[in-house]
């Protein structure tokens, strides 16, 4: 049987797709594109924000259209709340028992029934155990090794559709970046929900998790996805400050610029703790690139406060912005608060944009006629793609393989990359 898989929102999803793949090549199911005529389709959804709901139907219902006698399987975020979309699909999953897709698909075909295993997020409190020894089209390795979270930001959705803060086994995080280094890959990228938190319901933690890796033989970089200000403490900036396997960036969301904001979302720390943390990190990784998440139009942000934020930002000196204008979530605090015109968080969102494109030249700049080292992952026509330590995307002219690492001396910008020429 032929399967198509759509993947939607966060790394975490990109993980799990990448681990449903592997159980299906193991099944001797034929993995196909998405825009081919299947006998399945899988898409794992997601419900960040209003546009991802949006994105999430249209792709179940281009599948079914597609075609109509196939076993369309959607699992994931918006189907962990979304009721209006069970009865379109075949297998719903939500947020638990994705690890058992093989058994589902095998019960809905000698069945013929449809399947809806949906559970509350009170239910959604075991991870759920998955393990990849390799990526079919990719350089850097992702891995999940948390799952959930429980601070309940007064904007953000998530915590009710992943319910609570769940870890890895660290033994077995620890066996499955072996293999994966094992089977080539150089770069590995630690990813969950709530990253930082990992090994709190285990007796464990982050930092403890990261000394481990840092040792593992073979492994060239190890890239954290995003990770919260307050879970950087001493432990964790020991750790990065003393081990050059760990890359030069950190995604640090801070979601507001103000106090103002920073407060009504519920986040864990004011504009000056935020400050002081970076300043911190660049204490021991002057070139470090920082770079973030910013909500726009989030309600409480007036214009003098947007004012104050831009100031802020500009004081940081992030390396690159990730805007995304604010996006109303039932169920949240915040969807009840008075909500900004739409037009105005446009705006706003371009000015921040704008902003992003100066701080991101402004840091492109300051590596000019350096030299670094750069992971190639992919060709375009004449050219070599790939990324530095620091997330820097750079193009040089000629063909590398991907997973090849090259010392590269940094020319000229073209934006969003930097032009540059392998020494041999």
């Amino acid at each position: 049987m032929k399967v198509g898989i759509y993947t939607l929102g966060c790394k975490v999803n990109t993980y799990e797709s990448e681990y449903i793949t592997k159980c299906l090549i193991e099944n001797n199911y034929e993995i196909s594109s998405f825009d081919d005529i299947c006998d399945i389709y899988i898409i794992n959804t997601c419900t960040v924000t209003n546009t991802s709901d949006i994105k999430s139907r249209k792709i179940i219902r281009q599948a079914k259209r597609r075609n109509p006698n196939a076993c369309v399987i959607a699992m994931g975020c918006y189907i962990q709340k979304a009721t209006d979309i069970i009865d379109e699909v075949d297998i719903a999953i939500g947020n638990k028992e994705k690890n058992n897709i093989i058994k589902l698909i095998n019960e809905y075909f000698e069945n013929k029934e449809k399947i809806n295993r949906v559970v509350e997020k009170e239910k959604l409190n075991i991870f759920e155990d998955m393990y990849i020894n390799k990526y079919l089209n990719r350089t850097r390795a992702f891995i999940k090794i948390q799952d959930g979270c429980e601070n309940f930001c007064s904007y953000c959705i998530i915590p009710f559709v992943r319910g609570k803060c769940r870890s890895k086994d660290f033994n077995k995080t620890i066996e499955e970046i072996n293999d994966l280094v094992n089977n080539g890959f150089k770069e590995i990228v630690l990813t969950g929900i709530h990253t930082g938190n990992y090994g709190r319901d285990i007796n464990t933690d982050f930092a403890s998790l990261l000394k481990e890796i840092v040792k593992i033989e073979g492994l060239k970089r190890i890239r954290i996805s995003s990770i919260e200000a307050t879970e950087l403490n001493k432990e964790v900036l020991d750790i990065i400050n003393n081990n050059d396997i760990i890359v030069d960036h950190l995604h640090i969301p801070i979601q507001a610029a103000s106090n103002e904001v920073l407060k009504i979302m519920n986040r864990k720390y004011n504009i000056d703790e935020f400050i002081s943390k970076i300043e911190e990190i660049r204490s021991i990784r002057p070139d470090i690139s920082i770079t973030t998440d910013i909500i726009v139009g989030h309600p409480g942000e007036t214009e003098e406060v947007f004012t104050k934020s831009i100031d802020n930002l500009k004081k940081i000196k992030f390396s690159k912005l990730h805007v995304f204008p604010y996006s109303k979530r039932d169920g949240t605090v915040s969807a009840g608060l008075p909500q900004i015109d739409e037009q105005i968080k446009k705006d706003r969102a371009h000015k921040l944009l704008s902003l992003s494109k100066e701080l991101e030249l402004d840091y492109m700049n300051k590596f000019l006629n350096k030299e670094l080292e750069v992971l190639f992952e992919r060709n375009n026509d004449e050219y070599s793609l790939g990324h530095t330590s620091n997330y820097l995307q750079i193009k040089v002219k000629g063909l590398y393989n991907s997973g090849e690492f090259k010392k590269v001396k940094l020319e000229e910008i073209d934006y969003p990359y930097i032009i540059g020429k392998v020494l041999d």
